[in-house]
């Protein structure tokens, strides 16, 4: 769920490296029956965020007695860089929220506990996909308690002074809505392109639309720089140089707010929870937001994903993490998150609640979700592809010599992780 998602969710709580782990209780004490819960920014209202998971501690310590919760609220940024060191260290929290590109690598370093008797016996009220994509080796290593769908809004008002009467829904309808936009003194297609920024936000879901995927199938060999991942990538830096792409896209980290799209600088881009149809809302009133679904090209696809909470392998108290896993995937405390995030549900008998038919475009856009692709070594492929991406942009390399230097770097590290 950065998926990961570091869009428009400020972090919560701005702990350091150093007070993260010092507070951290991975190796709690079993008898003093205390728990700790790593939880990220899904409740984008920082207010919000701390009464709701405030309340989520009493309830849990009052439906649970004896036992004590503490959740401390992480911020996005340097995610993976603490919870790698953290578990791996042998500390950390007993319990942690956690995406499916992050579930192999920790799992192939033995730092997470299996969970799949925590689904046990509601595991056919889940979404399949949700449950899949948090496995591995058919062992379920984190409990879905949401899900995203990353989908498109555009600024009815833009489109209205382009005299554009239908939101571009596929790439040649947004190449043929550009001219006429830039005509109007907008560009066309919001991206992100800051290193910091997930590629499963930005540019991922051109790859798989483009019918291509980052891994072969054996996982063992980057596939990004095949004719599906050329043409994606010449299809952005066509947008980018011809203005339709703002430049200010080289430094946006998946964010709504400040940046173009919010600025009403740009006619389209990308949403990853309803919060973004509301801050889009703000800044161009109500009436000119329309969601739509995931683009089209070969495919249609969006990348959407589960957010499960997972066991540290080193905690002393297991058992009680578990109980902490079940209580969150009732369906209770899933409704009630979904009501507080905006996300989706990953259960079939639990549906998020749509505060209006913007919002409740999320909801039909989540049969399109692509929850990325789980390798040991994706994250730092996704770092290495970033880069080269960037120097696309930039003018410095053509499309097909980026993807083929990146791809030769990603294959050296993949060989290493075998």
């Amino acid at each position: 769920m950065k998926p990961i998602l570091s869009r428009v969710l400020a972090p919560l709580t701005v702990l350091s490296a150093v007070a993260a782990l010092t507070t951290a209780c991975g190796g709690s004490d079993a008898s003093s029956k205390s728990l700790t819960v790593w939880m990220y920014p899904v409740i984008a209202d920082q207010q919000a965020s701390r009464t709701y998971w405030q309340q989520i501690e009493k309830d849990f310590e009052a439906a649970e007695s004896g036992l004590d919760l503490k959740i401390e609220l992480q911020p996005w940024d340097n995610r993976d860089q603490k919870v790698a060191t953290a578990l791996a260290g042998g500390n950390g929290p007993d319990i942690v929220l956690l995406g499916p590109d992050q579930v192999p690598q920790y799992v192939q370093n033995r730092t997470l506990a299996p969970v799949d008797g925590v689904t046990a016996d509601a595991g056919s009220n889940f979404l399949p996909g949700s449950l899949k994509a948090l496995s591995v080796d058919g062992k379920l290593y984190a409990a879905p308690i949401y899900h995203t769908i990353t989908s498109t809004i555009y600024n009815k008002e833009l489109l209205d002074k382009a005299g554009i009467t239908s939101p571009p829904q596929t790439w040649d309808e947004i190449r043929a809505a550009a001219p006429k936009l830039k005509k109007a003194g907008v560009a066309t297609l919001d991206y992100s392109a800051s290193p910091e920024a997930s590629l499963n936000l930005n540019f991922y879901p051109l790859l798989w639309q483009a019918g291509g995927t980052v891994f072969t199938p054996d996982g063992k060999k980057a596939a990004f720089n095949g004719p599906a991942g050329v043409e994606a990538l010449t299809f952005l830096v066509d947008l980018y140089k011809d203005g339709a792409v703002p430049k200010s896209g080289l430094n946006n980290k998946n964010v709504v707010a400040d940046q173009a799209l919010g600025k009403k600088q740009v006619a389209m881009g990308f949403a990853n929870v309803p919060a973004d149809v509301k801050i889009a809302a703000g800044a161009w009133g109500k009436e000119n937001v329309i969601v739509g679904l995931p683009l089209r090209h070969r495919k249609q696809v969006g990348f959407g994903l589960p957010g499960g909470l997972g066991v540290n392998a080193k905690s002393k108290n297991k058992a009680n993490a578990e109980k902490f896993l079940r209580f969150m995937i009732d369906p209770k405390r899933i409704t009630s998150l979904t009501a507080a995030s905006g996300f989706l549900s990953p259960r079939t008998d639990v549906k998020a609640p749509a505060a209006d038919e913007t919002t409740a475009k999320f909801a039909e856009a989540l049969p399109f979700a692509h929850s990325g692709e789980a390798n040991v070594s994706a994250r730092q492929v996704m770092s290495l592809l970033s880069a080269e991406i960037q120097a696309t942009l930039t003018g410095k390399k053509e499309p097909r010599q980026a993807l083929d230097d990146a791809a030769k770097q990603a294959d050296d590290l993949l060989s290493r992780q075998r």
